[in-house]
Parts: structure tokens; C-alpha cells; sequence
């Protein structure tokens, strides 16, 4: 997908992990309607408490920036994990019988305890860029999974989700994001961005948190451990 020319750059330098996540058997099964209702229950848990942390960090965005349309854009993306992506999973959750409150009690997994703390402490120890290299993976990511599995997607059984990540609204905000990395990147690393003493750093910790993206679908897998 063509989510501005930085993400690009970052997918290209980590493809085969890129390719692992936003392909992951997890994924073909959302595709194919072959995921077991419980598996998606347990990732839908666990993904709560991790929109949670993701919040918290685009919040912490908005400190990292002195730039009112870079707060506004960080501003929406908090207001739409909150009273949207979260809403989604609560009321999936309810429709199988699992209140709000027994999902906040759900233990986090060590899974997913690492993705959230990895992003977090790339925005406490770093400035904006850091923080976008560490978030992008996810935002843009499943961008790009709906937008795929709305097209081959062979069952309706996970149409709600894939429709989320698929819909125009989700698709803006995927281009919306990667043209702040683009914006932010300019500003910070120049024109020639490849050859900034920073670039390898930035690209390594997109590749990470392709990675953690990884196993955090393997734990989706795993409902029972």
C-alpha cells in the first residue's frame, strides 16, 4: 500500500519480516474464516489491553512536537483507538458473553507486555521520529491487511474486523500517518534521509515492531497458554 515514501523505504529494508507479519497465519485465517472463535476472542482480549498502551503513546506524541497539525493528527488517532478500535473489541466481546470488566482483568501476555513497553520507551527515550518508527508497523500494517483481505477475504465470518481496518475512514488515517513520517522525517533527517547517521537506527526499530507484530499473532494463536 502506498502509505507515503518513508513507510516504503522502512517495509523495503525489513521486507521478509514485513511479509511474515502482515501475511501471518493468524491473518489467512481472519481471511479464510478457519480461526477459531476462541483464538480471535483471546487476541481481541489481549489487543484491548495493548490499544490501551498504543494510546498512551500516541498521546505522548503530542508532547514530542511543536507542531499544531502534528498535535491534531496525534490528537485523532487517541480519539479513535479510544472510541472506536476499543469499542470494536468490547462490543465483540459482549456478543459472546465477556463483559468490559472481565476484559480489563485479562492477564497481559509477556507477548504483548514487550510490544507496548518497546513503544513506549521508544517515545520516552526518543523524539517524535523514534515513536513514529515504533508505531507505524501496527497502524499502517493492518491498513494494509484489510485493505487486502477486503478483497480476498473467502468468508464473511470476520467481515466486521476486516471491514474496520479496510474502511475509507481507517484508509485516510493510514495516509494520513504516512505522510506525517514523511513530514517529520524531512524536518528532522533532511532531504536525503538514507544518509542520515540516524536512518539505520529508525529502519531497525520499524523491523522490531514488525517483529513484535509477529508474536504478538503467534500469541493470538494460543489462546489456552
Amino acid at each position: 500500500m502506498a502509505y507515503g515514501n518513508i513507510f516504503e523505504q522502512w517495509r523495503a529494508c525489513c521486507l521478509p519480516t514485513w511479509n511474515g507479519y502482515v501475511k501471518h497465519e493468524f491473518v489467512e485465517k481472519l481471511r479464510d474464516g478457519s480461526l477459531p472463535w476462541e483464538a480471535f476472542v483471546h487476541y481481541l482480549k489481549q489487543d484491548y489491553l495493548f490499544l490501551i498502551h498504543f494510546s498512551r503513546a500516541w498521546a505522548l506524541a503530542i508532547t514530542k512536537t511543536d507542531q499544531v497539525d502534528e498535535m491534531r493528527l496525534a490528537a485523532s488517532m487517541v480519539h479513535g483507538l479510544i472510541n472506536e478500535e476499543i469499542s470494536l473489541h468490547i462490543r465483540t466481546c459482549q456478543h459472546v458473553g465477556i463483559s468490559e470488566h472481565d476484559i480489563m482483568n485479562t492477564s497481559e501476555r509477556p507477548e504483548n507486555l514487550a510490544y507496548t513497553r518497546f513503544v513506549l520507551d521508544a517515545g520516552h527515550s526518543g523524539d517524535l521520529l523514534d515513536l513514529l518508527s515504533a508505531l507505524a508497523p501496527c497502524v499502517l500494517g493492518y491498513g494494509e491487511i484489510g485493505k487486502r483481505l477486503e478483497v480476498e477475504a473467502t468468508s464473511t465470518r470476520y467481515h466486521d474486523w476486516i471491514s474496520t481496518y479496510a474502511s475509507e475512514e481507517y484508509q485516510k488515517l493510514c495516509h494520513d500517518v504516512g505522510l506525517l513520517i514523511d513530514h517529520v522525517a524531512q524536518r528532522r533527517l533532511g532531504n536525503d534521509v538514507e544518509r542520515n547517521p540516524r536512518w539505520h537506527d529508525l529502519s531497525n526499530r520499524f523491523a522490531m515492531a514488525s517483529q513484535l507484530e509477529i508474536q504478538f499473532w503467534n500469541m493470538g494463536l494460543q489462546p489456552d497458554n
